[in-house]
């Protein structure tokens, strides 16, 4: 997918993709509310991990390392903010 603005709604379908491919729960993504905590659902720091990277891949960004923390993986909805900010950041014009 290439870098684009996208709704949050698209973004938490995204997530919840993520999820079910790499998030390892116990429980379908799709019957967590999108302020579920993520963790006590059961994802592991090692899944949380991975769909970070499934993200990174499938949206074309990079989290920096100061979203590198549990508190960035803990429920959709804090997923959807940061790729919300993170592609926001890459849409706007560079300065020369």
């Amino acid at each position: 997918m290439k870098t684009e603005i996208i709704s949050s709604e698209t973004s938490i379908e995204i997530i919840r993709r993520a999820m079910e491919v790499k998030g390892g729960l116990p429980v379908a993504a799709a019957s967590l509310s999108v302020e579920a905590d993520l963790y006590a659902a059961g994802l592991s720091p090692f899944c949380a991990i991975q769909v970070m990277l499934w993200l990174e891949a499938e949206l074309g960004v990079e989290f920096p390392k100061s979203m590198l923390q549990r508190r960035s993986m803990a429920t959709m909805a804090t997923i959807a903010a940061l790729i919300g900010d993170l592609l926001q950041a890459e849409a706007r014009p560079r300065a020369a």
